[in-house]
């Protein structure tokens, strides 16, 4: 068994939450997560994050995006240090972007905020800023529920990322 799985299954239910909540900052997801330890190996922890996030709705997707910060920036409003820490390794193409791309994503970034209620949130990893620009153009033409349901798929995506790194910093 991983060390690191079989001391979290050890731990304290607030502890195994807050460790959770880097990952996916939705309560109610990390809450339930914990509930079903012990956990014997990865693959099933794995399989019920999904689970459980497939039984999340719109108040609890929009908690997760909150700790993202948006596509360019630094810092989201409310997020773990651990989170934020992710989310800059998430981004690292955005630093090497073109000036023109960085105005783009921010222009972008408060069109999105503004039409749909919440950040944009995209799997970041292994993308170029150049690709997180054109997939917030064609995702900026969705309607809300279309566009509420590919941010929730992209969270679940970044939260597989982000519990396989804690298990294997």
């Amino acid at each position: 068994m991983n060390t690191i799985l079989e001391t979290w299954n050890e731990s304290s239910d607030e502890s195994a939450i807050a460790t959770l909540l880097s990952c996916c900052a939705a309560q109610r997801w990390a809450a339930a997560l914990a509930e079903q330890r012990p956990f014997f190996n990865e693959d099933p922890l794995y399989a019920a994050a999904d689970a459980i996030w497939a039984r999340m709705g719109e108040a609890d997707w929009m908690e997760a995006f909150r700790a993202h910060p948006r596509i360019g920036e630094r810092k989201p409003a409310a997020a773990s240090t651990q989170s934020q820490s992710w989310s800059s390794q998430e981004q690292a193409s955005v630093a090497e972007a073109q000036t023109q791309i960085l105005i783009d994503l921010a222009n972008g970034n408060r069109r999105y905020q503004e039409l749909f209620g919440f950040t944009y949130i995209v799997c970041a990893t292994g993308k170029s800023a150049d690709e997180m620009l054109d997939i917030l153009d064609r995702r900026l033409a969705s309607d809300r529920v279309t566009e509420l349901r590919e941010a929730a798929e992209q969270q679940r995506q970044i939260t597989q990322i982000r519990l396989r790194k804690w298990l294997h910093p």
